[in-house]
Order: C-alpha cells, then structure tokens, then sequence
C-alpha cells in the first residue's frame, strides 16, 4: 500500500449520478487484485476531513504497460459531490491497494464456472473481476440488478467478457422484473450441473443475504464484497466492524471480500 499523488486522466459522467474516473497511479495499478480499494481524500479543504472509500473498478493499460486504474462512483454526499467536480490535470491524494480481495483459484474436480452478481453500484469491483477471470478462462455469467433501466451499470463492459449477461429491475423496466436473487434461481434453473461453481457478489446487504442463502441451499462457494462506511480504510478506527462466524472482523482490512458462509447477518 502506498499514498501518491494520482494525476486525473479523465471524470466522466456515465449517467444520472454515476462518474467514471481515470486515474495515472501505476503503482496501485501493478499492485491491485480484483476486490481490493482506494481510499481518496476528495477536496483539498478540511470539508470533507475524511477519505472516502472506492472500488478498483478496471485497470487502464497503455500497451503493455498498466499506467493506471479507473473508479466508479455514485454521487450521495460532500465527498463524492466533491469528487465529481475535478477534472482532468487535477491531482488527488490516493491511499492503495488496500484490503482483501477476490480468489480467483480454479476448482480442480468440475469444469469450473463463475457466477457474477452485481447490484446498483456494487457492479464496481465486478468489471475487472469479470476481465480476469477472462484471462484465467473461467467461464463467466453475469447477473445485474437495479431499480430501474436507467440504473442499470456496465452492461457492455461485461458483455465484452462473457455473452452470457442478464438483467433484472425491480420495476421490470429492463430485462426481468423483479429482484436479481430471482433472477439469479431462474438461471440456476437452466443452466447444467456439471460445473463446479464460484459466485462472486457486490450489492446492498439485502441482497448479499439473500443471494448468500441460495449459495448455501447449492453448497456453492459464495464471496461476496461488503459495502461499509470507512474512516481510515486500514484497520486502525475499528469504524467498520462486521459479525462473523471467527468473531468480529474489520471490512477494511479482512474484507472487503469474505466467504458468505462466514458472515453472521
């Protein structure tokens, strides 16, 4: 882990109130695995004092070379109000990688395959998961959930890796209606048993419950990111404390990535 002074590449706005940002931090870039986070102070003022905490959400490569990582984000308070307004030139203070990511091991027994579960933001961390499982040749399906159409995230990103996207809102304006965790049983429904399956989940906590007890109705392997407030983003303000199985553990440090069948909801 490292603090730089990351210059900004670009901050574009995706839609609504989603930015995507380019940052020049090859350090962080070359470090970073799938899951793990930045923490970003997001004005140069004392208001907001705190860092904020954002998901490695691609890495950029010039070449052959990484010379860089992109963040997604949603505007909700000061901080990322903040952040929407750089722009390209600026610099930013960057604390990263940090945390505990995605594994990424292959199951040796079955053909293995991957199950990508993404809700509203949590899609994040989720594209350059989806790219390296790419790499590693595990077959890949993608599941996005939203509210509604408009709040549908990196639809084409992901189709770039895997044909097999789907899509549900809540209000059945995209893709089917109702929650992803239906979603998510159809497919199961309709998809072969001979592989032996990972799923992979970032969203609201709803969701990670539910999708976490169908994974254990399966016996899948099931890890899912855990969306917290952080302080410090290093384990050091014990702000961001979740219950499980081993005891309380910090989202920041042993996280944010943990075994679904270790969390205590």
């Amino acid at each position: 882990m490292k603090d730089i002074k990351a210059k900004i590449l670009s901050n574009k706005k995706v839609s609504h109130a989603y930015y995507n940002m380019s940052l020049d931090a090859p350090y962080i870039a070359r470090a970073a695995k799938p899951g793990q986070f930045v923490q970003i102070k997001c004005s140069d003022s004392m208001e907001p004092l705190l860092r904020r905490p954002f998901s490695i959400h691609r890495l950029k490569a010039k070449g052959s070379r990484l010379e860089g990582i992109e963040i997604l984000y949603e505007v909700v308070g000061k901080g990322t109000k903040s952040l929407s307004k750089k722009r390209e030139g600026e610099f930013l203070d960057v604390m990263g990688p940090l945390g505990s990511g995605f594994s990424l091991h292959r199951p040796l027994s079955l053909e293995p395959r991957a199950i990508i579960i993404a809700g509203g933001i949590g899609a994040a961390p989720l594209v350059y998961l989806a790219e390296e499982l790419k790499k590693n040749k595990i077959k890949t399906i993608v599941l996005i959930g939203a509210k509604t159409k408009g709040f549908i995230l990196c639809e084409k990103d992901f189709k770039k890796v895997t044909s097999e996207v789907y899509v549900s809102t809540d209000d059945g304006t995209y893709g089917c209606k109702g929650f992803v965790s239906k979603l998510f049983r159809k497919i199961l429904k309709t998809t072969e048993s001979k592989f032996e399956t990972v799923v992979y989940v970032c969203g609201p906590a709803g969701m990670l419950r539910c999708i976490a007890d169908i994974c254990r109705e399966r016996n899948f392997e099931c890890q899912e990111s855990m969306e917290e407030k952080m302080a410090c983003g290093i384990g050091a303000c014990l702000g961001c404390v979740v219950e499980t199985k081993s005891g309380n553990k910090l989202v920041c440090k042993d996280g944010p990535v943990f075994d679904a069948k270790e969390l205590i909801w």
